[in-house]
């Protein structure tokens, strides 16, 4: 039986738990979300200089231009999605980066399956997540925009990259009831997050919430 990251680091625990925490009195207050946060070393999906900060609320670089989101916004955009004791049910994230949100998202969603465009990446996030053994997430290297039809439709989408506009080939590949939140680039230049709900009928809702900072959506794959 593999142990705990609690019993495997004590230390990375403690500092794991103050992170939570902060977490809590900044406003978020799904349990399930914060439990999530709560299992997830984020230091093992850092590089070993910046482990010392995995539990700070910032984005880290990762290489690559790209970052390990904000432990606030990744436990900001799950909670939308799982907002009024929803589950998030099978879910799709474009933008894989170090594995390290597809770990959180892990913990709600009864399956994750996880873009990145950037192949070199996307195998240190295989890397990062296979000493974690989750049986419910699989890993794809394909363009994020297009997301993935052949296994659509998807209860709940997240994005970990910025959109110019919301990316129609991922509004059509959610489920009835489904949600999708992302960052979305305003013409001003300014990023907030976007929430996005389908009713049974198939119409969508649009709600634009928080500011927010993120690395653009880009096409193709490399």
């Amino acid at each position: 039986m593999m142990a705990s990251p609690s019993a495997a680091n004590p230390t990375a625990a403690r500092a794991r738990a103050r992170m939570v925490e902060r977490l809590r009195s900044d406003g978020i207050r799904d349990e399930r979300v914060l439990n999530a946060l709560n299992q997830v070393p984020r230091h093992a999906f850092v590089e070993e200089a910046l482990a010392s900060r995995a539990y700070e609320d910032t984005a880290l670089p990762l290489g690559f231009q790209q970052t390990i989101s904000q432990p606030f916004i990744v436990a900001r955009m799950a909670e939308l999605l799982v907002a009024g004791g929803r589950a998030m049910g099978k879910t799709l994230e474009v933008g894989a980066g170090c594995g390290y949100q597809a770990a959180v998202l892990s913990y709600l969603a009864s399956d994750v399956y996880a873009i990145e465009r950037i192949g070199k990446l996307l195998e240190k996030a295989r890397a990062n997540l296979r000493p974690l053994r989750l049986p419910n997430v699989r890993l794809k290297h394909a363009d994020g925009s297009l997301g993935l039809p052949e296994v659509a439709p998807f209860d709940s989408i997240i994005l970990a990259a910025a959109a110019s506009a919301v990316p129609k080939m991922l509004v059509e590949q959610l489920a009835p009831l489904g949600r999708m939140v992302l960052p979305l680039a305003l013409p001003s230049g300014e990023q907030v997050v976007v929430l996005i709900e389908r009713a049974a009928n198939g119409g969508f809702k649009e709600t634009r919430l928080d500011a927010v900072r993120f690395v653009p959506l880009l096409p193709g794959t490399e």
